[in-house]
């Protein structure tokens, strides 16, 4: 992929790998070793430092995760971005991507921190820098991996689960096995990727679910039959039970002619056999118009255009605001929850500095 592309496609993450890179020119260009960076320098520069950073400067919660101690270091996380970048922030979108970075990289700084304060307190530890933004790398790939738990697609491709698995197993493993890796801040950062992810997984599904819904309902209105208008008016019906009428009329008087003619041939039948007949054919006639009352008394309820087999489509439904929030106030607790466990280990910090004095 292009640098075109890839500003195209995640600008957010063009942006970090920029920043990235444009951090390190710019120790480079002040004298800072690019291998061997000095722990001096490195704090100039807004490392992670737990008597600054959980003191007067919590900034560099955040600072230390665009600083990294070394070119190996530097290509290494660069690359982890370029390959969680491109397919998370398309996922995710942009804001909630860089929202992600920033509070995964700041849970595993203040993790770190918090390992590092219960050390000290226990006198198993003493006090240590970190920088780097492996943290935040291993939020994204945490979120990467509820994303491929939940079958959540990127332009129509999900993500594959063992391969994710894999990776970060990898990246865990090699955080305790070399030392020197501040693996405090990996396990800090993909837990926080992981709450937020989950939260967005949970409002994806809840969306999802509408929209299937409304699929359905489009689908089933497409297969309903036809609305069919059926339309009567009085001309109709007097058209219709007039021409039945007198073609009913008109076989009864060819039947009475015949009827007539047959007496005069027959000369065996009397008055009496020519009166039933009369009552015959009067019979028949009063029966065709007792059938054309008939056909207008059960057409009476379709006149003047009533309208039959009429169906209202139902409403398409729209998903609840909430879950469209729930990432955000998931990331807004956990932001007022990293606030307090800030001040949690200050006020500590500060309590044992007074003892001391």
């Amino acid at each position: 992929m292009t640098i075109q592309q890839l500003l195209k496609t995640a600008p957010v993450t063009t942006l970090l790998l920029a920043s990235f890179i444009g951090l390190f020119v710019m120790q480079l260009v002040t004298g800072v070793d690019a291998n061997n960076p000095s722990t001096e320098s490195l704090l100039n520069w807004g490392a992670n430092a737990l008597p600054y950073t959980m003191q007067e400067q919590p900034w560099r919660l955040v600072s230390s995760a665009f600083l990294h101690i070394g070119l190996m270091h530097l290509l290494f996380n660069g690359f982890a971005m370029y390959f969680f970048g491109q397919i998370a922030e398309p996922m995710f979108g942009s804001a909630k991507f860089l929202a992600l970075f920033l509070l995964a990289a700041i849970g595993g700084n203040l993790l770190n921190n918090y390992v590092t304060w219960q050390s000290i307190i226990e006198g198993t530890g003493q006090p240590g820098l970190s920088a780097g933004a492996s943290g935040g790398i291993m939020g994204i790939g945490a979120a990467l991996l509820i994303a491929a738990l939940f079958k959540i697609s990127v332009n129509g491709m999900v993500l594959n689960l063992k391969s994710l698995i894999f990776i970060m197993g990898i990246n865990l493993v090699y955080g305790f096995a070399v030392p020197g890796i501040d693996n405090a801040g990996h396990i800090g950062g993909a837990i926080t990727g992981l709450v937020i992810a989950l939260a967005f997984a949970i409002g994806y599904r809840q969306r999802l679910a509408v929209a299937m819904q409304n699929v359905a309902s489009e689908q089933a209105q497409r297969l309903q039959p036809y609305q069919t208008n059926y339309s009567y008016s009085t001309h109709d019906n007097s058209s219709y039970n007039s021409q039945y009428s007198g073609q009913y009329r008109e076989q009864h008087d060819n039947q009475g002619r015949y009827d007539a003619n047959s007496i005069d041939q027959s000369p065996h039948l009397d008055a009496n056999s020519t009166e039933q007949d009369t009552a015959v054919a009067n019979n028949e006639t009063n029966t065709s118009d007792i059938y054309a009352d008939s056909v207008n008394t059960i057409n009476s309820p379709l006149n003047n255009g009533t309208v039959h087999n009429s169906i209202e489509p139902e409403a398409l439904k729209k998903p609840s605001v909430i879950w469209q929030l729930l990432p955000w106030l998931a990331m807004l607790l956990i932001s007022i929850g990293f606030v307090w466990w800030w001040q949690d280990i200050h006020q500590q910090l500060l309590q044992v500095l007074k003892a001391i004095e």
